[in-house]
């Protein structure tokens, strides 16, 4: 019996995954059979689910290579990112406390960062060059008496492109500067290991890698040196104190398994998903022409390809793409006909950046799903162009002469 795509594509793994049916599977029971908290200590449906719980704390820290104690379970990335941001200049008592992040990063990062500066403290956003790279000897000059952390993210959620955070990590240690980054791409995706790295904090969420939403968790360094932060929540001293409320068992669960199942399958996911986003985009490439790739295309995410279009609106391509679920630029802060402050910060002009289109490839990806994505979108660019005043059009892209 032949295959039958189901039809629509989803190419926008950025903004979400769907949850593994075997993360399902790890999480059902404890939904009905297995529903205690872990916080009731007196009998056995509260222990059990501690042991869940525990279990979870193990796996993720396994992917990251922390120790289980190091973790602590949260509402998602952009929480934990707050936790991390918030609780780290709370806790360090400076009168002006200074903290250095990039331009690029996500509004989980860039919001909290704004509400400390309306209230005292300094922020340094380092610029990004043309690929979307920071600068590490303007990074090293930046950091100052003042500086109690350095956030930037290890992988960016529009193009993909990777700080090299192991070289970052370098320099904060060696200027005794708390490192965070904002972990929730790529974690799961290419490997992270928080001790080689030097990273003192890490955000990362569920939904990123195939487990469910409304769950994450923070890393954060227990020795050489002690990070200290301050809680952002309180009522009832959950998580060790750090992250009061009733811990989301079943999510929490959720996220165990699905870094298990990442840790164990991220080698050959990364070849296989690599070699499908190179496929998208030569076909898209080979017929159509002002195809501009975005950020840096050798030190990404394998699943990430970010693509403008001359001549083309990206909200009105995907009005005209049929049947393909993709983003115009980041998915968390669409819906505003504005170009890409991300891509801006590459130097990627307004009207260009206007015209991008975010593909985010995944685990349930197939070679069939890629070509009619890539047909969609020469079939949309080239019937769009066709009402442009300014685009002239050449044999390849199939436009010439009308």
């Amino acid at each position: 019996m032949k295959h039958v795509m189901k039809l629509p594509v989803y190419l926008d793994h950025h903004a979400t995954t769907p949850c593994d049916p075997r993360v399902v599977e790890a999480m059902l029971p404890w939904f009905s059979t297995r529903f205690g908290n872990p916080a009731s200590r007196s009998h056995s449906f509260g222990w059990e689910a501690e042991e869940g719980v525990n279990l979870a704390r193990e796996e993720v820290a396994s992917l990251i290579g922390a120790r289980p104690k190091e973790i602590f379970f949260t509402g998602g990335a952009t929480e934990s990112d707050n936790l991390a941001i918030k609780g780290v200049v709370e806790a360090s008592g400076a009168a002006r406390p200074h903290i250095i992040s990039c331009v690029t990063e996500h509004k989980a990062v860039l919001d909290p960062l704004e509400w400390l500066a309306g209230r005292g403290a300094r922020v340094t956003l380092l610029p990004v060059d043309h690929e979307g790279h920071v600068d590490l000897d303007r990074l090293r000059s930046a950091i100052g008496e003042e500086t109690v952390l350095v956030s930037l993210m290890t992988a960016n959620n529009e193009t993909g492109v990777l700080h090299p955070v192991g070289e970052i990590g370098a320099i904060t240690s060696e200027a005794g500067v708390l490192f965070h980054t904002d972990a929730a791409q790529a974690a799961g995706k290419i490997p992270v290991d928080v001790e080689k790295m030097k990273i003192d904090l890490l955000s990362l969420s569920a939904h990123k890698m195939y487990g469910p939403k409304g769950v994450g968790a923070l890393y954060v360094r227990r020795r050489n040196p002690r990070v200290r932060i301050a809680r952002q929540l309180h009522g009832g001293g959950h998580e060790r104190g750090l992250r009061s409320g009733t811990v989301n068992v079943p999510g929490v669960v959720g996220l165990g398994a699905a870094c298990r199942l990442a840790g164990e399958a991220m080698a050959e996911e990364a070849v296989r998903i690599g070699a499908l986003r190179d496929r998208l985009e030569k076909r898209i490439a080979e017929k159509t022409d002002g195809v501009h790739r975005n950020g840096d295309p050798r030190h990404t995410l394998p699943n990430s390809l970010n693509l403008s279009f001359e001549y083309v609106d990206g909200e009105t391509l995907l009005m005209a793409m049929e049947d393909v679920a993709v983003s115009p630029g980041s998915a968390c802060s669409s819906g505003a006909n504005e170009s890409s402050y991300v891509l801006e910060a590459l130097g990627v002009g307004k009207e260009l950046a206007r015209s991008s289109l975010r593909f985010g490839l995944g685990r349930f990806t197939t070679e069939e799903e890629v070509d009619f994505a890539a047909e969609r979108v020469i079939e949309a660019v080239r019937r769009l162009r066709r009402f442009s005043p300014f685009y002239h059009g050449t044999a390849r892209d199939g436009a010439a002469g009308g």
